[in-house]
């Protein structure tokens, strides 16, 4: 399994989704449920630095209301770079689109 060490970017995904989930009240459990995975994976995910595939990543991302722009490009500043922000839209909706 990757590691979010591994991948510059990547390294407080699994914090940021666990902080995010709390401060929506939102279990472990019940955010696995709603991705659609098992909590251990979550688990893995959040304190191990597991890194999601691109679908899971996604779904973790839009629930949490995570700026997922910011772990694929973490030396951009969204506010400052809008082109970055319009293919990160339009990734994500072509992607939502085929699902």
């Amino acid at each position: 399994m990757a590691k979010g060490t591994e991948y510059p970017g990547f390294e407080t995904l699994g914090a940021d989704i666990k902080e995010a989930r709390k401060a929506l009240g939102l279990s472990r459990r019940a955010l696995a449920e709603q991705v659609s995975i098992d909590p251990r994976y979550l688990a893995n995910i959040e304190n191990s630095g597991d890194l999601p595939s691109v679908p899971v990543l996604y779904e973790l991302a839009r629930i949490c209301k995570l700026p997922i722009e910011r772990y694929f490009h973490p030396e951009a500043e969204p506010e400052g770079r809008p082109q970055i922000k319009a293919v990160s839209r339009t990734v994500f909706a072509d992607y939502r689109g085929s699902h």
